[in-house]
């Protein structure tokens, strides 16, 4: 994995000691709030319901064993015990005190990490697969160039202030396992038949009030001119995107009202002017960052490894976790482990405890390299695994409570913190997903259903992804009361699509049971080995409302 150089050491070293100072003058009353929230906000801080919210930034969702430490000991020390991993790949800690928050800063410059433009109208943290570099199916690692745009965007002056956040993703698999179509920029690598690595760059996707899938711009653009053709986009964006309403701020609302063929060509005009200026990569350049993302010292194994056949042959509940929770390997004898932050009632998704992280740090060094990964759907994920450490593995995250073998699965549940925190949420969205994992718990029942993602957003910024969930879930004000809207349909991937809302909404203690309708209707009109997202394309959407709707009139 990356590790910084004296440059990146020594700017987030300078950005500590200004915040520093920043913060001294806020409690001082030197500062007001208002001139203290984009201080505050371009590192990180978020003012939530009972406490300052700090949010750390893993790029590209990676880290190593030490970092994870790191993360492990600010949650003991200054927060409640525990972190919350998030789709975005970051964590987020929910109860910070001020005066603490240049300390923990310190701790992560240590561990070269930071919380710089985690929040903000500015570029955010890039994000890739969490398999990026080892998955099966990968056509080349993408976190070089993620790399060489988080070091392009990281403070830099033009695009600090912009009219709104700017998202990125990148994906170099045959499988878009990084949501690329919901990002304000999406990134699709791949190589030509001559081997030359080239980029399909995607536009104007997002979620939240008007979600919006991104549109193709350009095709076969060769990787040198990755920064500039970025940073065209953004300059169109800059110029022309609307600063006086920010629900109609983002890029997606400017491609949008252009149109896809006329952002495009405002694109390649900016673009000629700058393409072969010092934003150009070279392939020096490309190979300085490359570098650092050398693969391990992989053992010579035999792909089929008797061992685990005995494992997998003796221990269902263990074949089970195999069956859902690993990812094949580009190398012989390894496998991609995923460690689930979904428990059920024990915890909310995505968080996870101070001790929980320590023993993921010792197993990422036990079981693998040290390495650690993020994925968006905020589980955990071990990267070189050998296929006879498997079990081993399996057994220590279970004692830790990462071992839910509901990968994927409807109990796999997105959700972002809700109304129990956030003071932008209209509703509560932990509550929901626990009742919904306590309804299904019978991990049977699960395995049978397949493939079925749900996710849970407290209000309309999306943060849990709720429109590409195959079912969403939506927290919504009415009169001052929590209600919660249903979508189905939604999908993530090079085949994404935004689900459609079935109809009125429902109360909190009535979702366990709108859920448990409409798999019931799945499983009624489901086809051979058909997918939930399958089955709701093929017979539309009123099967599901009849089954939901039947048994009580509904307020509209």
């Amino acid at each position: 994995m990356y590790q910084y150089d004296e440059y990146d050491q020594a700017l987030v070293r300078e950005r500590v000691a200004q915040f520093r100072d920043q913060v001294g003058r806020r409690i001082s009353g030197e500062l007001s709030e208002e001139e203290f929230l984009p201080l505050r906000l371009q590192n990180g801080l978020y003012m939530q319901k009972h406490a300052y919210m700090l949010r750390v930034a893993i790029p590209y969702g990676t880290l190593a064993a030490r970092q994870m430490r790191t993360l492990a000991q600010i949650a003991r020390d200054y927060d409640r015990g525990y972190g919350h991993f998030t789709t975005r790949q970051n964590i987020q800690f929910n109860w910070i005190e001020l005066e603490q928050v240049p300390d923990i800063l310190e701790l992560l410059a240590d561990v070269q990490m930071h919380a710089i433009q985690t929040s903000g109208n500015c570029v955010r943290n890039i994000t890739t697969e969490a398999f990026a570099g080892v998955a099966a199916d990968e056509l080349l690692d993408p976190r070089p160039l993620a790399e060489i745009l988080r070091q392009w965007s990281t403070i830099n002056p033009e695009f600090l202030y912009l009219p709104r956040k700017f998202k990125i993703a990148l994906c170099a698999a045959e499988e878009d396992r990084a949501a690329v179509m919901m990002h304000d920029i999406g990134l699709y690598v791949y190589r030509d038949e001559q081997g030359q690595m080239l980029l399909r760059v995607m536009v104007g996707g997002g979620l939240g009030r008007t979600p919006i899938l991104s549109q193709q711009i350009r095709e076969a653009l060769p990787w040198r001119h990755l920064l500039s053709y970025v940073e065209a986009i953004l300059r169109v964006y800059n110029r022309h995107g609307r600063r006086d309403n920010k629900y109609k701020a983002r890029i997606k609302i400017l491609v949008k009202a252009l149109g896809i063929e006329a952002f495009a060509r405002e694109v390649e005009e900016e673009w000629q002017h700058i393409k072969d200026g010092p934003a150009e990569l070279t392939e020096a350049e490309y190979q300085r960052v490359a570098d650092a993302f050398v693969a391990p010292h992989y053992e010579h194994l035999p792909d089929i490894d008797l061992g685990l056949g005995s494992d997998l042959a003796r221990d269902a509940d263990f074949a089970r976790w195999v069956s859902r929770n690993t990812l094949t390997h580009k190398v012989p004898g390894y496998v991609a482990a995923v460690l689930s932050t979904k428990p059920g009632l024990s915890a909310p998704p995505g968080d996870v405890t101070a001790e929980q992280m320590e023993r993921v740090a010792e197993l990422a060094e036990r079981y693998g390299f040290g390495e650690i990964r993020i994925a968006h759907e905020q589980n955990l994920v071990l990267p070189d695994v050998r296929k006879g450490d498997l079990y081993a593995l399996w057994l220590a995250a279970c004692e830790a409570g990462l071992g839910t073998p509901n990968i994927g699965l409807l109990t796999d549940v997105i959700a972002c913190p809700g109304g129990d925190f956030c003071a932008l949420a209209n509703a509560k969205s932990i509550p929901i997903a626990q009742a919904i994992q306590e309804r299904f718990s019978d991990l049977d029942y699960l395995h049978d259903l397949g493939d079925l993602s749900l996710n849970i957003s407290g209000c309309m910024n999306a943060c849990g992804h709720h429109h590409i969930g195959n079912i969403g879930i939506l927290g919504v004000d009415k009169n001052g009361s929590e209600w919660y809207q249903v979508t189905i349909g939604g999908a993530q991937g090079k085949d994404s699509a935004l689900g459609k809302v079935i109809g009125p909404s429902f109360s909190a203690a009535e979702i366990p049971d709108v859920i448990e309708g409409l798999v019931r209707t799945f499983t009624d009109y489901r086809e051979v080995e058909e997918r939930f997202v399958d089955t709701v394309q093929r017979i539309g959407l009123e099967p599901f409302k009849e089954q939901v709707y039947r048994k009580a009139e509904v307020p509209a």
